[in-house]
């Protein structure tokens, strides 16, 4: 199928080719069509399936270039929302839409001046409450809501902001909400603010043909020691390591660069500049190595994505599917590697049960004791401090099934 055949406008279509996007993905084709019929959409589709073009496309056509703001779009984080912005100034480089981001962490003044000329507007739960209480955005005339990560906006606890922007457009818009996963509080919004919405429905889970996915069973003094080894050992062209705190973010990127191994990190702390130069120049494999918390899994365009490496879990398991869903894209092979010490356990357990993966057991292997130094940590990181020694113990002991874990085998 082609985007013409789903009666994409030409100068999208055109836009949409010249970016290589030729063929629509699954959540594409399904969207599309129900958005451009004017009806309320659920989207639900996996990390990097093309949500933004599913629901950009359409939208552009809707537009009216000149006659006040038409579209709002609402993420998460400051990252996704300029993302969507430059996605959709791609998809419209034919059309003449103005699109306004609005962020915080920025200044509220020139996101003004863009206001007042926006067809769309994209932006943030908080500071687009923070526009609606200065009254320098009219919502009163959108046509068409979108909240894209729905479920990562509640899960951020922006529900109560959500709820009163939704609040601010015309009973009578068209609304899209985009997730991984709906939730009692997306499903409040969903029979609060929609109107018999249809669902549009993709493949929710990895391809095992392109990911493949491994875990070790290892010591906590032996963790960093075993993704130093695995860094130099594979064939990376970049990876991702996910660390679920931002202190253990900090602390294995300083330990990276301690030895040697060139690497940047982002979480939520960081200036907003700081984390767009970051996400920037590792797009473009400067460095290759990238120690991230959770806000760089969800939603983000992050291209060419080799490995994956789980320094630590997340206790919810749709966040493991979202790390895992940066690599292997658009056809491409991936890998991705999890480090599980007893800390991990029950949230792996809870991963397996949860979703049916196929994660092998990598067996033992001999690597160098490296020195891991915690810089001021906090209590819980006490035993990441001070230098580690290499085990003599066999960490490959215990294993789990292809579905299940067999507890209490780890050394």
């Amino acid at each position: 199928m082609k985007f013409e055949e789903l009666g994409v406008k030409t100068e999208i279509v055109k836009a949409l080719n010249e970016m290589g996007i030729v063929e629509p993905t699954d959540i594409q084709a399904k969207a599309i069509p129900i958005i451009k019929a004017g009806k309320d959409l659920i989207g639900m589709s996996k990390t990097g399936s093309g949500k933004t073009a599913a629901f950009g496309a359409p939208i552009l056509e809707k537009i009216s270039p000149g006659n006040g703001l038409q579209v709002l779009i609402m993420g998460p984080t400051r990252e996704l929302a300029i993302q969507i912005s430059q996605e959709m100034q791609k998809f419209g480089k034919y059309l003449q839409c103005r699109i306004a981001t609005v962020y915080g962490g920025v200044a509220i003044g020139p996101q003004m001046r863009q206001i007042e000329q926006a067809d769309i507007v994209v932006g943030t739960p908080g500071r687009l409450l923070d526009h609606l209480q200065r009254g320098t955005i009219n919502l009163s005339k959108i046509a068409c809501l979108v909240l894209d990560e729905a479920d990562k906006m509640v899960e951020m606890g922006f529900i109560e902001d959500i709820t009163r922007i939704i609040s601010q457009t015309p009973s009578d818009r068209q609304m899209l909400l985009f997730g991984a996963t709906i939730s009692s509080e997306v499903d409040y919004l969903k029979r609060k603010f929609m109107h018999n919405p249809e669902i549009a429905k993709a493949e929710a889970q990895v391809e095992e043909e392109y990911l493949k996915q491994y875990y070790y069973n290892v010591l906590p003094n032996e963790k960093f020691s075993l993704l130093v080894h695995l860094l130099k050992k594979e064939q990376i062209g970049q990876a991702i390591i996910f660390c679920s705190t931002r202190s253990t973010v900090e602390i294995v990127a300083k330990n990276l660069h301690t030895n040697g191994i060139k690497a940047e990190m982002t979480h939520g702390k960081l200036s907003q500049n700081r984390r767009q130069r970051v996400l920037d120049d590792f797009n473009k494999g400067n460095p290759n190595i990238l120690v991230a918390s959770a806000v760089a899994a969800r939603g983000l365009d992050i291209k060419y994505v080799t490995h994956i490496f789980n320094f630590d879990l997340s206790h919810d398991p749709q966040e493991y599917i979202h790390r895992i869903g940066r690599t292997a894209r658009a056809g491409e092979s991936g890998k991705a590697i999890t480090l599980l010490s007893q800390k991990d356990h029950d949230a792996f357990n809870s991963i397996l049960r949860s979703h049916n993966l196929k994660i092998d057991l990598l067996p033992k292997e001999d690597f160098p004791s490296i020195s891991f130094r915690a810089r001021s940590a906090p209590q819980q990181y006490s035993k990441f401090g001070g230098r580690f020694e290499r085990s003599k113990n066999n960490y490959g002991r215990g294993r789990f099934g292809r579905f299940g874990y067999r507890a209490g085998q780890e050394n």
